[in-house]
């Protein structure tokens, strides 16, 4: 999902963020022995377990606009697993605080919530992990704050972010990444999902399967977008498809008709849409249609930044027939051992509605946090080392560990499996891939 601003917005706040470090922030209400983080982004400290928590675990996530529905779903994942370890890490227990990394006025994660919510992370001694977030763009601006914190850093794990250069050195990423984002000289990262260049050779390999010999890329410049769009493109071409056009979509234009103009004078045979819905990618799907015509036609193609409900919902009749996909397994389509969660979920915080794959990412992020937090001796620090140890077991996602640069390394490829969804009246799983390693070095720049 990541998913994902422009790098160079990342980069202006970074030297404002890192200042913010030393000044701190105010806090809010407290729980216990513990501060609260600012309630101007965050919950209350939830805590449900005896005595009172030793620490917090705040989880960072957009939760205004057309992502909401998804990470709400990733917030409760977090609740149920901390409620089903009864609010605590080994001998230490565990408060939570949901913080927001959106506004209303975005309709999307913003640069300046995300500077100030790291900020506050960082000046509070008693957060102790960070899960999230959903946008690589404010990855980028959050990790080197987290980096530089007091007691060696504070540890951070995202169930979404795909932007291959927050973890890895490619040729398709800026010179000074991913060091950028560590200016400690350690990693205090990682991710449980696979990155976009598992995503765009999946999505390359299915068009491949379609029968597209020509694809018209668009991307809404911002990191994540154009991140995937590149990632997309190397694979296609690898895989003998034509790029008819890799260009840019202003995501404040009224209208996108002029841009299908010139993709219909190409004979491109399908649109690839790099970036996320909520950058006004629901009037460029009506403009796609009412331009180039239904999707059983010209086809057309999106990453996980489109991939959820709201996609249909805003953009109606137009997002018919087209292919989004997600970096992940399909609910049923997970290991065994996420049954009893996925239950719990439905019968509990969902009450009976659809589970977003990324539910289950977000719990198995926070599981990984858990067993970290709980091996640890209290430390930041040894938060950190021990995250980038863990070996997961029969996890909700299969068994995995973690890279050095802080990407799964599974075991049987759930983790880099990526679902291809059609649009109907609701997402229907199409197929899973696990794409070549062949195309994936392709997607990295790497032939």
């Amino acid at each position: 999902m990541t998913v994902k601003k422009s790098l160079l917005a990342a980069f202006g706040l970074l030297v404002a963020a890192l200042a913010l470090v030393a000044s701190g922030c105010g806090g809010g209400d407290s729980g216990g022995g513990v501060t609260a983080l600012p309630s101007s982004s965050c919950t209350s400290i939830e805590y449900e377990g005896d005595g009172d928590p030793d620490y917090i675990l705040a989880s960072d996530f957009p939760l205004q606009g057309s992502s909401r529905t998804q990470t709400e779903q990733i917030v409760a994942a977090i609740r149920y697993q901390l409620g089903q370890q009864d609010w605590k890490a080994g001998d230490y227990n565990i408060g939570y605080q949901s913080c927001d990394d959106s506004t209303a006025q975005a309709g999307s994660w913003d640069s300046a919530k995300c500077s100030a919510n790291a900020n506050a992370y960082a000046s509070n001694d008693a957060v102790i992990g960070v899960i999230g977030t959903f946008n690589s763009g404010c990855a980028a601006i959050e990790i080197p704050v987290l980096n530089q914190a007091s007691d060696g850093g504070i540890g951070m794990i995202s169930p979404a972010n795909t932007f291959v250069c927050l973890t890895s050195a490619a040729p398709s990423c800026e010179s000074t990444q991913p060091d950028v984002y560590y200016p400690s000289g350690s990693r205090n990262y990682l991710r449980v999902v696979a990155n976009d260049a598992y995503q765009g050779s999946a999505d390359a390999e299915f068009a491949k399967s379609e029968g597209i010999k020509s694809v018209y890329i668009l991307n809404d410049k911002q990191a994540y977008g154009l991140g995937v769009a590149t990632n997309f493109r190397d694979a296609a071409k690898s895989l003998g498809i034509k790029i008819a056009g890799f260009d840019a979509w202003d995501s404040k234009a009224t209208s996108y008709t002029s841009t299908y103009d010139k993709i219909k004078q190409t004979d491109a045979d399908a649109v690839f849409l790099g970036g996320l819905i909520c950058e006004n990618g629901a009037q460029l799907i009506k403009d796609k249609v009412a331009v180039l015509g239904p999707n059983d036609g010209v086809k057309l193609l999106a990453p996980d930044g489109f991939t959820t409900q709201a996609t249909i919902d805003e953009a109606g009749a137009a997002s018919e027939g087209m292919y989004l996909s997600v970096a992940g397994q399909p609910i049923d389509a997970l290991p065994a051992s996420a049954k009893g969660f996925v239950d719990g979920l439905l019968a509990g915080p969902l009450s009976g509605k659809p589970i977003d794959p990324y539910a289950i990412y977000g719990g198995q992020a926070a599981q990984v946090m858990l067993d970290a937090i709980a091996a640890s001796d209290g430390s930041r620090s040894d938060v950190i080392s021990k995250l980038f140890a863990s070996d997961v077991q029969d996890g909700l996602l299969g068994t995995f560990t973690f890279s050095e640069d802080g990407d799964p390394v599974a075991s049987g490829g759930t983790t880099t499996a990526i679902t291809v969804y059609e649009a109907k009246d609701k997402l229907v799983t199409d197929t899973t891939i696990n794409p070549k390693q062949t195309t994936v070095d392709a997607a990295l720049g790497k032939t």
